[in-house]
């Protein structure tokens, strides 16, 4: 309950205090190319629950019907120009604060998958979704630049599953075997230096 509070609250904060940046990014999204302001993808949720996380649209309208529906790397032909620094900055993930406000994440946790990768790993997934995920964690910190890992693959999707997912896996059983207020305190506070660092 505690947590449940500090999500909601500081979202709902954050919310209001990112509105003036929100109206501006979702012109620059709409006039730079056709389609909605927020992209929705279904992800895995407590309990094996699917609910549809929200980001700012960084692609093509059509992407998802064109290539690999995640696994993506930086020089993706799909992704816009807008799209692209939103993505460097991590800026398209803010719109989650939405998720949090619904009780489908938190601040801090597990970052959520699609129900494609929870299948393949079914059985470490079974302790993972034991908590809501989170719009930060471990993993997301240590794969910041995963696009640019992505691009020096040969192939993006096989590498993303087979080397990638097992090393987000191990440091999402890091934090449910740590996690504590002051262990997302310090994660939360890392994330926000991390993107105003790579803003400026």
């Amino acid at each position: 309950m505690p947590k449940r509070l500090f999500d909601t609250f500081f979202s709902f904060l954050g919310l209001i205090m990112l509105s003036p940046a929100f109206l501006i990014i979702s012109f620059l999204i709409r006039v730079s190319s056709s389609g909605p302001v927020f992209f929705r993808q279904e992800r895995v949720g407590k309990n094996g629950k699917i609910f549809k996380i929200y980001k700012f649209r960084t692609m093509q309208k059509d992407a998802p019907y064109i290539g690999n529906k995640f696994a993506t790397p930086k020089d993706d032909p799909r992704i816009t120009k807008v799209g692209y620094i939103l993505r460097r900055t991590n800026i398209d993930e803010l719109p989650q604060l939405i998720n949090i406000i619904r009780g489908e994440m938190s601040l801090v946790g597990p970052r959520p998958e699609v129900p494609e990768v929870v299948n393949l790993y079914e059985k470490e997934y079974k302790k993972i979704l034991l908590i809501k995920p989170g719009m930060t964690d471990f993993a997301s910190l240590e794969f910041r630049r995963e696009d640019d890992i992505l691009a020096s693959a040969k192939d993006a999707y096989r590498y993303y599953i087979q080397e990638i997912v097992p090393k987000k896996l191990e440091l999402n059983f890091k934090y449910l075997e740590k996690q504590s207020f002051l262990l997302d305190t310090k994660l939360i506070f890392k994330t926000i230096f991390k993107i105003i660092s790579d803003a400026i």
